[in-house]
């Protein structure tokens, strides 16, 4: 079962079929969804769905879906990924270009970094993107991320890994 996790805007729950129309908006426009493998068509979108939805059935975590509370409106996603021959789990999101802004991929990021290391007893949350990836990095940024390795990755990207800091400055 996948948890749910509330935050003082949103909620973070299992990715449903109904959801498809927000993948759909978001895989549709091409510079919404350049860092997520985007454009895609309506088709390939339901196959990222169903990905998320495999990803938890065989590895125990994955991606939220992100509602918004006020209005129960699916705004995007944010959790774990780890692709098969990825060298690293990663912290991942995207928002629709209406739900940016906001503070939407802060707030999810810091209820999921906070869940893993609480309920996974992950000893490290990361994350990784392209160095062209601007609006990531900055949000790594305001995560507190940091620089702790680079390396190539099986499609020949070199990405630096961020380490984000555990909640309270636990160690």
């Amino acid at each position: 079962m996948i948890s749910t996790i509330k935050t003082q805007r949103l909620v973070l729950r299992a990715p449903e079929e109904s959801n498809l129309p927000t993948f759909v908006e978001f895989y549709a426009d091409g510079d919404a969804s350049r860092f997520s493998g985007g454009p895609k068509t309506a088709e390939e979108a339901l196959a990222k769905l169903v990905a998320i939805r495999d990803h938890w059935a065989e590895k125990g975590f994955g991606v939220w879906a992100i509602e918004q509370q006020s209005d129960g409106k699916m705004v995007g996603v944010c959790g774990f990924n780890w692709p098969t021959g990825w060298l690293r789990r990663e912290l991942t999101w995207w928002l629709l270009p209406s739900a940016q802004g906001q503070g939407f991929a802060t707030e999810a990021s810091q209820a999921v970094i906070e869940y893993a290391y609480r309920e996974y007893k992950w000893e490290l949350v990361e994350t990784h993107m392209k160095d062209e990836n601007e609006p990531a990095r900055r949000l790594v940024e305001r995560l507190g991320g940091k620089v702790i390795d680079r390396l190539e990755f099986s499609d020949g990207v070199t990405r630096n890994i961020f380490a984000f800091p555990k909640p309270n400055g636990k160690s």
